[in-house]
Parts: C-alpha cells; structure tokens; sequence
C-alpha cells in the first residue's frame, strides 16, 4: 500500500498494481459527504498531487450498491450558521480542485445514485462508466441553493449547455443511459460487471508509459481551455517533454523487440 494513512470515511485498496482505487465509504448515509470526507478526500488528492509517481491510474468509487454519493450531508448542515455552511464548502471546493489537478487518470466507477456533490465528482473524474442502476441529479435549485463544486462549469463541458441548464434548473434526476447518451458517461455497465469493466481499463492506463498518460491529460485540460492555435503549441512543449525519457527509449525497443515494455515513470 503506497498511501498507507488510514481515513475516517474512506477505504483505500490496490486493486491492481499501480492502482489505486477509492471507495467513498459511509453506506449508511447513501454515502454522503460530511465534513470529515471533505477533509479525508482533499488529504488523499493532495497527496497524489505531492508524488503522482505513487499511481498511474485512480478508480473513485462508491460502498455498497445504493449509491456512489448521494451529496452533501444535510443532517449534518441542518443548523448550520452562514459561516459554518461557508466553511464547510470551502474544504469541499478545495478537495474538488485538487482532484481536477491531480496529473494521475481518475477514472468514475458509479455504483449507484451520484445526486448533487456526488454527481459534481462523477464529472470531475477524467471519465466515467456507471452502473445500469446509477441515477444522476443536480438537485442543488431545489435546496435553495446551487452546484458549487464545478458542476455549473462541468456539465455544460460533458454534455452541451442547453441539456446541462435544463439538468441544472430543474433539479431531475437523469439515468445512466442517458448519460451515456449525452457524453456525460463513457461506458454503462450491469451492477455486477461495473467494476472488473472499471479495472480493466484503468489496468490498460497502468500499463502505458505514466509520464506519457500524465502529459497527455495535461496537454487536454489546459489546451482546452485555450484558442486551437496556442493549444496546439502547448502540446507540442507537452510533447518535447518525452523523447528524452527512458520510457520513450524502452517504449520503442521493446516495439522492434516484439515485447511488452517495461515503464518506469522516468
């Protein structure tokens, strides 16, 4: 176990080698986030953010079978003060943005109902497959309130603005299927395949060069947020950071040597 720090609402296991997967781990509450969890997952991304050599690949899932994250605990925030509330989100917001800057590939394995923040972390994984019984809302209008941990901002990326304000102002829940058909989801699976599918692919991540799979998502998430002609330049300056890898060098003798490569990350 290369994160070896114990958490309060988190369970940590390596399901493969150089992967690590995270289960979101209060079942009794559909997986809620409370503040404990915010502090917990703003910890573990931290910390893969600090050395992303320890993992090539993350699979960030749900306990149980009823939901993957059924948002934020509201038993917990019923009585909050102004200030509480505030201070409590901001754990929150600072744990979703070290999870969108984590370099490693997260990969969404969504076992269940993903309501409010719990769908917010569904988009923030690089992508997703999810569970035929999975259900997905943003029901923070309805709370009066609203998403506030990238799910104005995801959504509309995932699926188009016009389908993501009707999610966002209404509040309904959508399936899986029909993520899958809007983009939100890569791949929808039946309950029980979901994660030998998940761990598959996040296995053929794990097996690529990991300098390379980094530079690739950073060459996406930047560039996307430029005009095509800088970003094309910024994958080039992405680019000319791997041929002098040894990666790079085991990469093609093992192609001319007809083998399996061997990565090291350096």
């Amino acid at each position: 176990m290369k994160l070896t720090q114990t958490y309060e609402t988190l369970a940590l296991d390596e399901p493969a080698e150089h992967v690590l997967r995270i289960t979101l781990n209060r079942p009794e509450v559909s997986n809620a986030m409370n503040t404990q969890m915010g502090l917990d997952m703003l910890a573990v991304w931290d910390s893969l953010c600090n050395d992303p050599g320890l993992y090539r690949c993350v699979i960030l899932t749900g306990a149980g079978e009823k939901a993957f994250c059924a948002g934020g605990d509201l038993k917990q925030r019923n009585g909050m003060t102004d200030a509480q509330w505030q201070a409590q989100h901001l754990i929150f917001e600072r744990g979703v943005r070290a999870m969108k800057e984590c370099p490693i590939p997260i990969i969404g394995a969504i076992n269940g109902a993903a309501y409010g923040g719990g769908c917010e972390f569904a988009l923030a994984c690089d992508f997703a497959y999810a569970s035929t019984t999975a259900r997905f809302a943003l029901t923070e209008v309805t709370l009066g309130i609203m998403p506030g941990a990238g799910g104005t901002q995801n959504m509309p990326r995932a699926v188009g603005i016009k389908r993501a304000k009707e999610v966002l102002l209404t509040g309904l829940p959508f399936t899986a299927q029909q993520g899958l058909e809007w983009g939100m989801l890569n791949k929808v699976c039946e309950p029980a395949a979901l994660q030998a599918e998940v761990l598959a692919t996040a296995q053929r991540i794990a097996g690529n060069a990991p300098l390379s799979t980094r530079q690739i998502k950073h060459s996406v998430n930047t560039g996307m947020q430029m005009d095509l002609a800088s970003a094309l330049l910024f994958e080039i300056e992405a680019y000319n950071r791997l041929p002098p890898t040894e990666d790079r060098r085991e990469g093609v003798a093992a192609f001319n040597e007809k083998r399996k490569p061997v990565f090291k990350g350096c």
